[in-house]
């Protein structure tokens, strides 16, 4: 069990992670003084906000259109054919020891984060035969960068030193938030193809990197990718390796934290889509959903990029002119397809818990689910089968959806040959198009934690944060960001939170960076 307080986050293994401490101010609100809050959205970004708001004394109500919390990590139970119960979600999500926010989030019900499993490898294999493999690479740099050159097949010495090695130093040393004044006008392709990164490996590495944001990585804003780079590899100790729920989210994640949240008084309205915010006479605002409206002293909008353009949109006295106009050019990234199969035979033994894939037309990856999950694996132990999932990320307008998913099994049986003579028992297609699109030229537009009025807040992966965090990562760390600005106005101290490093680890790369034409940061 964990000695730290549930309210804190915790450094991992990495000696140089960033610690952020909030505004100072009381431990929390008295009994006659607590504002009422309401955050919209209850995904991870909601949740996070939730909590940190309501574990200092806030009288929080949550808002979540669906049935169930979680936002993109929900689920949803269906029956099978053969009379069986499962937990349908939006698919395999990896929680790296990076993510020091939402790994702190989860211990508030699972302080030793027990419910998390580790996977032992994160493969990467191309149609070529090329597999790179993460789990012999050292995780502290720069000797996590030379041990993968030294044990990869696909980038090795000679295409270290064919590559341009000026042009490549900002990948070595990314700072934020100066990566995007910098790069974020150049795609993600064209600058692989300015480094001279080698082919093979721009598809194993950077390509999975990219589409894990669910774009075609010619769209992709390059500053986006270099972040991930430091994030993952040469800006953190804690390495590639991650880990995933034992069990589907809903049962592992979310409906722990929502009973948590209860217990802390919050009120929690699963099934109630918010239809519009406008400004109170007097401070605070008006919540409207389709049953009427409720007042509140703030707002905390954690919203999808859809969600937050409908709800502004629908919202006229909400902020300003160019505020608006900058939600309203807030643009989704293409459909994903998530396809999982239970199988009556089973893969074979040595199949990993998750394959990441490049060269097999649409599918992106390929996961093992009884290798990790709980439910997965009591039903294949019974039936003597498999539970396989794949994904299909940024799939191009008018590709037929069928014919995707047919797509997709089809390459299965390609890469996993013995799955050829398995019956499918029983399938499900999640299709969706929710995911933030970080497009070239876009990060000045993008809408930040603080807005133009001192009682609404955002949250969530799409919001800009000038910190080393992306995706689920993002959304927690935006998510107690919005509430520790509410709490600071009201004098409470918010939340402490962590960060990989915000400049290059090395102090020999950022000589060499600085000398190849920057100016020293200040």
């Amino acid at each position: 069990m964990s000695t730290h307080p549930p309210g804190t986050a915790r450094r991992g293994r990495d000696r140089k992670a960033e610690v952020l401490m909030p505004v100072p101010g009381r431990d929390r609100f008295g009994r006659g003084d607590a504002p009422s809050v309401a955050v919209v959205g209850g995904g991870i970004a909601g949740l996070a906000a939730a909590t940190g708001l309501a574990e200092r004394g806030a009288r929080v109500t949550l808002y979540e259109r669906e049935e169930s919390l979680g936002g993109r990590l929900a689920g949803h139970r269906t029956r099978l054919a053969d009379g069986s119960e499962a937990t349908m979600s939006r698919g395999f999500h990896a929680f790296f020891r990076q993510y020091y926010n939402l790994r702190g989030l989860l211990r508030r019900t699972d302080p030793g984060l027990d419910r998390l499993t580790p996977l032992p490898d994160y493969p990467l294999r191309h149609s070529g035969g090329l597999t790179d493999s993460f789990a012999r690479v050292p995780r502290t740099p720069p000797l996590s960068a030379l041990g993968f050159v030294a044990l990869s097949p696909t980038f090795g010495w000679r295409d270290l030193t064919a590559m341009d090695a000026r042009a490549a130093l900002p990948l070595l040393d990314v700072r934020v938030p100066e990566v995007y004044a910098r790069f974020d006008e150049v795609g993600a392709t064209a600058f692989l193809e300015r480094v001279r990164f080698p082919e093979a490996a721009h598809h194993l590495a950077f390509e999975v990197f990219s589409r894990s944001f669910f774009a075609d990585p010619r769209e992709l804003s390059a500053a986006e990718l270099m972040l991930m780079f430091h994030i993952y590899f040469l800006g953190s100790a804690e390495g590639l390796l991650f880990d995933v729920p034992d069990e589907p989210f809903p049962q592992a994640l979310w409906e722990p934290l929502g009973d948590y949240l209860r217990r802390l008084g919050a009120d929690l309205r699963t099934g109630t889509p918010v239809e519009a915010v406008e400004p109170a006479a007097g401070g605070g605002a008006e919540v409207r959903t389709g049953t009427g409206g409720d007042r509140y002293d703030a707002v905390v909008l954690a919203l999808d990029t859809g969600g937050l353009r409908r709800v502004v949109g629908a919202s006229p006295q909400l902020g300003t002119g160019p505020w608006r106009d900058d939600i309203a050019a807030l643009r989704t990234a293409p459909p994903f397809l998530v396809s999982r199969f239970w199988l009556d035979r089973p893969v074979r033994a040595d199949r990993p818990g998750f394959l990441g894939t490049s060269g097999y037309g649409r599918l992106d990856n390929i996961s093992v689910l009884e290798r990790y999950e709980g439910e997965a694996a009591r039903w294949a132990g019974k039936n003597g089968g498999s539970v396989v999932e794949l994904h299909a990320y940024a799939v191009a307008d008018g590709a037929g959806r069928q014919r995707v998913q047919e797509e997709l099994l089809g390459r299965l049986r390609q890469v996993y040959p013995e799955t050829r003579l398995a019956r499918v028992v029983d399938a499900r297609h999640e299709w969706r198009a929710d995911c933030p699109l970080f497009r070239v030229g876009t990060h000045r537009r993008r809408p930040t934690v603080r807005t133009p009025h001192p009682w609404l807040t955002l949250a969530g992966d799409g919001i800009r944060c000038d910190l080393p965090v992306a995706l689920m990562e993002r959304a927690a760390t935006t998510g107690f960001l919005a509430a520790n600005a509410l709490l600071a106005g009201w004098g409470v101290r918010g939340q402490v939170l962590w960060s990989v490093p915000r400049a290059g680890r090395s102090p020999v790369l950022r000589a060499l960076n600085t000398l190849a034409g920057r100016p020293a940061r200040r």
